[in-house]
């Protein structure tokens, strides 16, 4: 598998893979990865996708999908509901034209 230069990295994934490679580089052998670097993984996966995240990670694409899918979503706040709505006749409609009998 070919190495990635930081330039082929996309930028919302260029603090990950930094955290990956130090990871890497830092331990020898098959050891698990850390829970929180897979959460890393599985957030920039949200935004860039899987199998994108999972090709410039080097990580496995199915476990990934995986973390993906089980990882709670963050709650979005709640919209303020409107408390009052104007709504203004079309110009199309020509009252003048109407007429009762």
């Amino acid at each position: 598998m070919a190495v990635k230069v930081p330039g082929d990295v996309p930028d919302g994934m260029q603090r990950v893979y930094r955290r990956f490679e130090r990871w890497r580089s830092s331990h020898r052998g098959r050891l698990p990865i850390p829970a929180g670097l897979w959460a890393s993984a599985a957030a920039v996966a949200r935004e860039h996708g899987v199998f994108q995240t999972a090709e410039v990670l080097r990580l496995e694409y199915a476990k990934l999908k995986r973390m993906v899918e089980s990882a709670p979503r963050r709650a979005r706040p709640a919209a303020t509901p409107a408390t009052f709505l104007e709504l203004m006749p079309s110009q199309a409609v020509a009252v003048s034209e109407c007429l009762i009998e």
